[in-house]
Parts: structure tokens; sequence; C-alpha cells
């Protein structure tokens, strides 16, 4: 300001969409370290029936690769069909995410994107996502639940059990719990 610097109190509001209930189908929260803060960031994902017989994943904030190798997982170990999807894949606020511990929040949206299967509104997903289809435990979970849960977060899902957290093991429980939870408005062919 023209007095000087001021802090942000809450600086995960640049990386996320204000809106009322629940997220749309394809949206799922993740909280992530950049330097020494923990941000939770938007993941937003959509399938569209591929235009050729190749599916393609569009991703620029998340590694390719990563995207493809989350939804091979979630077709092998959930019978539900990405290899005839095409899959683009945002961050909201444009940061590139990296690190491993998004896995769950990104599994999350794509099977949310496939199925039209809105996400619980205020929850927040972190661990990594094992070819096995394990949620496998993070770096700094204590931290990244705690944060969540300041900035109003209700439900963290996390691979550990931590004061605040639910926990999930596996890529089978997280979409039962989505199933169970979320709420159906659209689907995708």
């Amino acid at each position: 300001t023209e007095k000087g610097l001021e802090g942000i109190g809450d600086p995960s509001a640049m990386f996320l969409t204000k809106r009322e209930g629940r997220p749309p189908a394809g949206v799922a929260n993740t909280a992530v370290f950049e330097g020494s803060r923990i941000f939770i960031v938007e993941i937003q994902a959509l399938t569209v029936p591929a235009k050729s017989s190749i599916s393609r994943v569009y991703s620029d904030k998340i590694d390719s690769a990563r995207v493809a190798r989350v939804a091979a997982v979630l077709e092998k170990k959930t019978g539900l069909t990405f290899s005839n999807q095409d899959i683009y894949i945002n961050v909201a606020g444009g940061v590139k995410l990296s690190e491993s511990a998004i896995d769950a929040a990104l599994a999350a949206s794509l099977y949310s994107a496939r199925t039209g299967i809105e996400l619980e509104e205020n929850s927040v997903l972190t661990g990594e996502l094992s070819l096995a289809g394990e949620i496998r435990p993070v770096q700094r979970l204590k931290l990244r639940v705690k944060t969540a849960k300041e900035l109003g977060f209700k439900k963290v899902y996390a691979p550990e059990s931590e004061e605040g957290a639910f926990r999930i093991r596996t890529v089978q429980e997280l979409v039962k719990i989505i199933a169970e939870k979320g709420r159906k408005t659209e689907t995708n062919p």
C-alpha cells in the first residue's frame, strides 16, 4: 500500500474460487508447500470423450505424466475408464504443482470429473498415490491439517491418522467416500 508492505491474512485465497455450497464436479482442494508456507490450492479436472483414437492429457500446471499415471491407477483400481477420454487439468491461480502430496486431490478431481459427482464442500485431500493404489504419507502432515483447519476447511482426508484428519489408505477408499458423501450432478459418456 502507500504505507508500505502489509501481510496477507489468507494467501490461499489467490488459489481458491469463492463459492457457496459444493464445488462443481471435477474440483478438489489440496494443501501444498511453497517455500516454508502452506497454501490450499484448487485442482480442476475435466474429462471428455477423446476426439481421436488416442486420448490426450492437457495440463501445464501439473506434469502431464503425473496426471496420466494417476488416471491409470484410478482406471486399474476402480474400473472407471480414462483411456478413451481427453483429460484437461488446471490449477486455480496458475501455480505449478510438483509435489507428490497432490496425488490424492488429483485422483479425487479426476474421479469427480469423470463421474459427475461433486466433492464435499470445505474439504482438503492430501497424500501420494502409489502404483498399487495406496495413498502414502506426506511430509509435514500435521502442519497441512492445521493450516486447512485454520482456513475454515471442515474435513481433511490424509493417509495417516492426524488430529483433525480422516484417514484414507487406498484410492478405493477415496472413491468410496466420494460416492457416499458426494452429490451426483451430471455424467460423462
